[in-house]
């Protein structure tokens, strides 16, 4: 396999995995606010009556958490794939 390739399957893998990650992460935030606050992460429509700061706490808490995991996850795949290649 040449080195292209590799580096292909090697980004490939760190998105795959970040995706998920981030598709969990945010399972677990809604499940977490959910049994926290009695009600839905707020969405931040304007149809709604969710108070402003609930929308950005849970904005905030959101976005730092799925950040965070979509970094590790990323870098966790790579090293992983890179491990596998290097076989």
């Amino acid at each position: 396999m040449n080195e292209r390739t590799q580096e292909l399957l090697i980004k490939g893998a760190g998105t795959v995995t970040a995706l998920a990650a981030a598709w969990l992460v945010q399972r677990a935030i809604s499940a977490v606010w959910k049994a926290a606050r009695g009600h839905d992460l707020p969405t931040g429509k304007d149809d709604t009556d969710e108070a402003v700061g609930e929308v950005v706490a849970a904005a905030v808490v959101t976005g730092a958490l799925g950040a965070l995991v979509r970094v590790l996850a990323t870098r966790g795949g790579t090293k992983a794939a890179r491990r596998i290649l290097a076989r």
